[in-house]
């Protein structure tokens, strides 16, 4: 089968598409046949190295967690899926970027069919992220929340779970997203100088979400949100030197946390946008794409 591979740390240009054996699932496990599996930025950082403090990589590397796809063999004691059966899931060891993949089976639920495969395959890490960031930071009815990165691949989810928890919800992007934020009612303040200023005069906030790091957890506290109520998926540093917190896609992955997001899309209450799909082969290509930043929602690899 083919996998994506890379034998050391660096740019896009390491990242290569080889024959691997195809595995073979023992106690517990399922083998599927991958439909689609989004990328990620933290993907990028830790093939570049950039979190190899935090995450090692041992060489040669396979990558990617979120995945979607059909069953295609169960090792002994799996009962809960069949071969055929379409499923949602996530791995975490770099591996769905490829034909087929090891998940455990508790790692897996039934893919709705009325879920398209892409927003399926890139339903894990940033659905997962925006639901721990949403309940990290204790929204309720009344309260105003800003979120930074506001339409990328955890922001634009997180904006409407914040929605639905009955926040207002400030939306820190670029002018080119504000229609689809407003579409989905969310007050878009632009990102750049100045941006405190817009979200004061936007409203006073009660708790602020970053997806983006840079600054914004400083600017967060500065505009008078408590620590507690300040959660960033970048800056771990800020974590520590601040008291803020720092939950992000393990604090909410679980099969219940997949199927419940599948059923709010399945329900017209969640959107995922895509914004490109690309073949395996185009891996270098699908991460310069996210690299080049801008991008509304997810970008998506078919194998």
């Amino acid at each position: 089968m083919r996998a994506v591979r890379f034998g050391e740390y660096g740019g896009v240009d390491v990242l290569g598409v080889v024959e691997v054996p195809k595995p073979v699932p023992g106690p517990g496990q399922v083998l599927v046949q991958v439909k689609a599996a989004g990328i990620n930025p933290g993907e990028s950082k830790i093939r570049n190295g950039s979190l190899h403090a935090r995450w090692p990589t041992t060489f040669p590397s396979g990558e990617g967690s979120d995945l979607a796809g059909v069953v295609a063999g169960t090792g002994p004691g799996v009962t809960s899926f069949a071969a055929g059966d379409e499923v949602i899931g996530f791995t975490h060891n770099r591996a769905s970027h490829a034909e087929y993949v090891l998940v455990e089976a508790e790692d897996l639920v039934p893919k709705p069919p009325r879920v398209p495969w892409e927003v399926a395959g890139a339903l894990f890490v940033a659905g997962s992220t925006a639901y721990a960031v949403v309940r990290a930071v204790a929204l309720a009815e009344g309260d105003t929340v800003a979120i930074s990165g506001a339409t990328g691949g955890v922001g634009s989810i997180a904006v409407q779970l914040a929605r639905r928890a009955g926040a207002a919800v400030i939306g820190i992007a670029s002018e080119a997203s504000h229609d689809w934020l407003r579409e989905h009612g969310v007050i878009p303040v632009t990102y750049g100088d100045g941006v405190a200023g817009r979200i004061r005069a936007a409203g006073e906030v009660d708790a602020f979400i970053d997806t983006f790091g840079g600054d914004y957890v400083q600017m967060a506290l500065d505009l008078g949100v408590a620590p507690d109520r300040i959660d960033t998926i970048v800056r771990f540093d800020a974590g520590e030197r601040f008291g803020v917190k720092t939950d992000g896609n393990m604090a909410g992955a679980s099969a219940s946390t997949l199927a419940e997001l599948a059923s709010l899309i399945v329900a017209g209450e969640l959107e995922v946008p895509v914004a490109a799909t690309f073949p395996l082969d185009q891996v270098q290509d699908a991460y310069r794409r996210l690299e080049q930043g801008g991008v509304l929602g997810k970008i998506v690899l078919i194998p």
